[in-house]
């Protein structure tokens, strides 16, 4: 499995507003779109593509376009979907399919409860979005269940990573046989006693859209 831990000013600078407790919902929204923009152009350095012939104004060139078959998308629910504007907004064209997932809050054990996604993945690429690697459960399930749908390589953005998150990812990663990638903005320093990353930003859905 391959960690990439984007590091650009930008990102450090957007990342500071989103862990401050003082920045409201549509701030906190705005910022995690601009910020998934950018883990997006990171994540995107191996998107497949194939040459593609045009005219230019002056004269014929060579250039190239996505591949079929296009990406897809994977926002895990509800959280993810806070990422997938930043996320379409660079890949326009790629199909979008929707991943429910729950985590018990005293057993940190997940379930899904919704599933949204083509029949079949053979030969897909997908991109799988969700603000917090934090026990790693929720990526794992995901990964397993994007495997079994025929995907053949996968790539998680997300916002935040704990380094416990992080290796439970690794070891189902490493038995998946297919080319997993990890896109963060950030790898904090731990998970506290409830599974929250720390210093982390709370909870990323809570504070997308409120608590309800």
């Amino acid at each position: 499995m391959r960690v990439h831990v984007a590091d650009h000013p930008l990102i450090k600078h957007k990342l500071t507003y989103l862990r401050d407790e003082r920045t409201d919902s549509p701030t906190f929204r705005r910022l995690a779109e601009e910020l998934v923009t950018l883990l997006a152009y990171e994540a995107t350095r191996e998107v497949r593509v194939e040459p593609f012939e045009i005219n230019t104004p002056v004269a014929p060139t060579s250039g190239i376009k996505l591949a079929n078959p296009k990406p897809v998308i994977v926002p895990i629910l509800r959280a993810g979907l806070g990422m997938l504007e930043g996320m379409t907004r660079l890949l326009p064209s790629a199909e979008v399919g929707f991943l429910g997932m729950v985590r018990d809050e005293h057993t940190l054990e997940v379930s899904a409860y919704a599933n949204r996604l083509p029949e079949s993945l053979h030969g897909r690429q997908v991109f799988v979005i969700d603000p917090m690697l934090a026990t790693g459960h929720t990526l794992v399930m995901a990964f397993e269940f994007l495997r079994d749908l025929g995907a053949d390589d996968i790539t998680a953005v997300c916002l935040l990573g704990a380094p416990e998150g992080i290796e439970a990812v690794r070891e189902t990663a490493d038995s998946l046989g297919i080319p997993v990638t990890l896109v963060l903005g950030s790898i904090d320093e731990k998970l506290d006693e409830n599974g929250y990353i720390v210093p982390g930003l709370g909870d990323a859905g809570d504070r997308l859209y409120g608590v309800v």
